[in-house]
């Protein structure tokens, strides 16, 4: 028997993680802010998701538009608070000024959250070079999915670079889940299992009313149903 594809519907707020669950999701990634491509939530938007979903539930790490760290310290903060609100797992990624990975950024944090799984987002795909940076962060603590479109332009370019990627499983710097979302569209989700891939990742797809809109009970069913389970 053929293991289920990971589901993984972005939340915003207990409402859509409350839908998402019901749709079938099999894990949320939570953020706030999408005009800024989503960001930290607050902690009590964490702790009443966490008391309202039994699912999995990663919990952004980025606290302005962009790739850049920032402040490394007011990251370490925010994680620590979101921690103490019952967050469990975590999505994080960045960049430096030449499209490099940031490492002691991404270190700094890893160690802050002391072994919790974390994804890598698509920051990967605004990479330099995306074997380099994969290579770079082979080995790194509670590091197990990498979020991506294989493309900055989304799932439409990225195709060939995911299917080549999901062809790689296991070989050094790919160990990880590759989890694709980014312009994921469901008439992409046949080749991408054909080819390997068993992690999808919906936004807007959730939500046929846009993003001012809540996520959709129904439409999260309707992805589910179509990657079996």
């Amino acid at each position: 028997m053929s293991k289920r594809a990971v589901l993984e519907v972005i939340a915003l707020d207990v409402e859509d993680a409350v839908a998402a669950q019901a749709g079938g999701a099999d894990r949320l990634e939570l953020v706030t802010d999408m005009a800024a491509d989503g960001l930290t939530p607050s902690a009590a938007t964490v702790a009443g998701i966490r008391a309202a979903v039994d699912i999995p539930v990663r919990v952004m790490l980025r606290l302005a538009d962009g790739f850049a760290a920032g402040s490394v310290e007011r990251l370490v903060d925010a994680a620590g608070a979101m921690r103490e609100a019952g967050a469990e797992e975590f999505v994080l990624g960045f960049l430096d000024a030449d499209g490099g990975v940031d490492l002691d950024a991404v270190e700094r944090l890893a160690g802050e959250l002391q072994g919790c799984p974390w994804t890598f987002h698509r920051a990967i795909d605004g990479s330099a070079d995306r074997e380099v940076l994969r290579k770079r962060l082979d080995g790194m603590a509670g590091l197990d999915t990498y979020l991506t479109a294989g493309s900055a332009q989304g799932v439409d370019a990225g195709l060939p670079t995911l299917l080549a990627e999901a062809g790689r499983r296991g070989e050094p710097g790919y160990e990880q889940q590759l989890l694709v979302g980014g312009g994921l569209r469901l008439e992409h989700v046949p080749l991408l299992l054909e080819g390997g891939v068993d992690a999808f990742h919906i936004g807007g797809a959730a939500r046929p009313g846009g993003w001012s809109g809540p996520v959709s009970v129904e439409a999260v069913a309707e992805w589910r149903g179509v990657l079996g389970g």
